[in-house]
């Protein structure tokens, strides 16, 4: 644990968390989520670009930070390309003029019990940017609800498929589409295996000012939220996510 919180957190949220450190739930008894993470960036990360640490491992993470971008952008033209805008809307508007995508590793616990009050892998809550990515190890725990807004809600597991990436939609995508692409609420159930996962979170450049598409939008669906800098709502949701920790 010593050499992991050698690389804790920094200002710019790259690095190491600890279990308990992350809390995204309003529940009195929970003590946050029992995940442990690490964080990785382009920019912002002290860790990667000390070419001491661990050669072999950046380079790989590199590739593989590479690669998931490219995926993601590919996707990102899909969609736009389904609401009748540019396969290029995203680019041309500047979404990535900033690289501002995160590469983040997982590891949910296998001593974690369900049963014990206000332990969970990972509370409900849907991610903060645009589309996330994700590939896992085959091991449950990861379940969706479709209808975030329904209560009670009602939760499936996602079942794994080798080589394959589970796609998420993120909150700021849902806020630029005008709710046509709802983000995905998710969490991880503890399930008594030690369960690991690789996110890549594509998030708009920082300045980027996120309005309602004119496309998405119209007199029987206005626009339901003011325009916001991307930077300044991501720095919000995740100074709130890590609220109650000084990692």
């Amino acid at each position: 644990m010593e050499e992991k919180m050698a690389l804790r957190k920094n200002s710019s949220h790259r690095g190491y968390t600890a279990p308990y450190s992350e809390k995204v739930d309003d529940f009195p008894n929970s003590r946050g989520d029992s995940k442990e993470t690490f964080y990785i960036g382009l920019t912002g990360d002290d860790n990667l670009q000390n070419n001491e640490c661990f050669p072999s491992w950046k380079k790989t993470m590199m590739s593989y930070h590479a690669n998931a971008f490219a995926t993601g952008k590919k996707i990102l033209s899909l969609i736009a390309l389904s609401l009748d805008l540019d396969a290029e809307f995203f680019e041309k508007n500047g979404a990535f003029e900033i690289p501002t995508a995160v590469l983040r590793l997982l590891h949910y616990t296998g001593d974690v019990n369900a049963s014990e009050d206000g332990n969970i892998g990972a509370a409900a809550h849907s991610d903060y940017g645009m589309l996330t990515l994700l590939a896992t190890d085959g091991t449950p725990g990861l379940q969706i609800c479709r209808e975030k807004d329904r209560h009670p809600q009602l939760w499936e597991d996602v079942h794994h498929i080798d080589g394959s990436l589970i796609v998420n939609i993120g909150d700021l995508l849902e806020r630029w589409t005008n709710c046509v692409f709802r983000s995905t609420l998710h969490r991880v159930v503890p399930v008594g295996k030690d369960r690991y996962s690789v996110a890549f979170f594509i998030d708009p450049s920082p300045n980027l000012v996120i309005q309602c598409m004119e496309s998405c939008c119209n007199e029987a669906y206005p626009p339901r939220f003011p325009p916001i800098k991307s930077g300044d709502y991501l720095e919000e949701r995740l100074n709130s996510t890590y609220k109650l920790t000084t990692v």
